[in-house]
């Protein structure tokens, strides 16, 4: 179960992931269940990015409410 802390961020990263401070400890959490990757940019910065299983989760959550 995740909490409402790691639910936001995983909202956040949908909608604005450039706006993520990648040392937030949510961030580690959603990786970890595979809900969350680092996609490297051109640049060589890295930005969150959902994975299927985090855009799943996010429609499920939406749909309940």
């Amino acid at each position: 179960m995740l909490t409402p802390h790691e639910c936001a961020v995983l909202m956040l990263i949908r909608s604005a992931p450039e706006q993520i401070d990648l040392d937030r400890t949510e961030l580690d959490t959603l990786m970890e269940r595979q809900l969350v990757t680092l996609e490297r940019l051109a640049s060589g910065a890295q930005r969150p990015r959902l994975t299927e299983g985090g855009d799943s989760l996010l429609w499920a959550i939406a749909r309940k409410q």
